[in-house]
């Protein structure tokens, strides 16, 4: 068992926010290996934000990003459950990180849920003929469709595109670690993404 120093708790605890005990704990579990604390940390994190997702948020902030020569901009709502916490430095850089996402990766829709169904309907509908134009088997077309259809969500969905300062994470994984940092329920509300020239597209 590798010994758990205080520096590289400190270690943890400058690249996750996690509190003292909690890097410690996370530390003593992953037999020292700062790499393999931050993973249970974050798998807590994870465990930590869905227990919250129900909580109503009713306050938050309005972000806004106008990209390099005011040719394209974001307005996006992001909602907190506090003043508080909607005044952090954290959930600013949050809103910020996600309305400049909104600019570089175009979503039409903030979640899955939001896709209009004849939207919906309609992918599912080509899927399945691309598929079958491939010469897959009847039997297997429905989990061809839903893998598909997954693909589709992660193009257009907000929440559920890679972030793209770490691509290695969604978008909603990217909040869910805010949940846990910060202690409260943080929601997506909606955004509008302006291109000079182009019609208006929202997320809502």
């Amino acid at each position: 068992m590798a010994e758990v120093t205080a520096q590289l708790v400190k270690q943890l605890r400058d690249r996750t926010g996690a509190g003292m005990m909690e890097c410690r704990s996370a530390l003593v579990e992953a037999n020292g290996d700062v790499g393999d604390a931050e993973v249970v940390l974050r798998k807590r994190g994870m465990a930590s934000a869905a227990k919250k997702s129900a909580r109503s948020t009713q306050q938050g902030l309005i972000g806004t990003y106008i990209h390099h020569g005011s040719q394209l901009g974001v307005l996006i709502e992001v909602n907190c459950e506090s003043d508080f916490v909607a005044r952090t430095d954290d959930f600013q850089e949050l809103v910020k990180d996600v309305a400049m996402q909104v600019a570089a990766a175009d979503p039409k829709w903030v979640r899955p849920e939001d896709v209009p169904e004849d939207v919906l309907n309609k992918e599912k509908e080509i899927a399945r003929e691309r598929a079958r134009n491939e010469g897959k088997p009847e039997k297997i077309l429905d989990r061809i469709v839903e893998g598909r259809v997954t693909k589709f969500f992660e193009e257009v969905c907000l929440v559920k595109q890679p972030f793209i300062r770490e691509n290695t994470v969604t978008v909603e994984d990217l909040v869910k670690q805010k949940i846990a940092k910060l202690g409260e329920n943080i929601t997506i509300a909606r955004f509008v993404r302006f291109k000079v020239g182009e019609t208006q597209s929202a997320g809502s």
